[in-house]
């Protein structure tokens, strides 16, 4: 398992680099992260949170259906104007929740581990989670967006 990197370490306010080429490296790196995530309890997590400054995130919503898969240099390429508040919370922040407004839509360019550019639309919490750890990729925290702490829901964590 991989140690998840916690506040206030700087590489979580820290801008990442894309990502050159898509190896074996990176592929062993996204089975590790997927692990770390699975074992932490967590629905995403991007590489900064594990020490690697790259564009490199993974989501894992199983729980709701979805399996795992992995974005490589991702960037939202357009945002609903409706938007939703929800709660959140962070495995790099521990123990603080609070509630965060986002776009109920996005629609994201990356690339899969096959190198394969990919566009696809995304809503609700798979939207969310997008957002979290792209925000994760520009070095951007929950926190700096909440607009109140809640008590949190320990079973869900970016």
């Amino acid at each position: 398992m991989l140690k998840i990197v916690t506040v206030p370490d700087p590489i979580l306010n820290k801008k990442t680099s894309p990502l050159k080429k898509i190896d074996q490296e990176t592929v062993e790196l996204v089975a590790e992260m997927l692990s770390t995530c699975r074992k932490a309890n967590g629905i995403g997590l991007a590489a900064p949170q594990v020490g690697k400054s790259i564009r490199l995130c993974i989501i894992n919503l199983e729980h709701i259906g979805l399996p795992p898969f992995a974005l490589v240099n991702p960037k939202i390429t357009k945002k609903s104007w409706r938007k939703v508040e929800m709660e959140e919370g962070c495995l790099s922040i521990p123990g603080i929740y609070g509630m965060v407004k986002r776009p109920e839509k996005v629609t994201v360019d990356a690339q899969n581990l096959d190198g394969k550019e990919i566009s696809f639309k995304a809503d609700g919490l798979l939207s969310r989670v997008i957002q979290h750890e792209i925000d994760h990729l520009d070095g951007i925290l929950f926190t700096s967006k909440m607009t109140r702490q809640t008590p949190g829901d320990p079973d869900e964590k970016m």
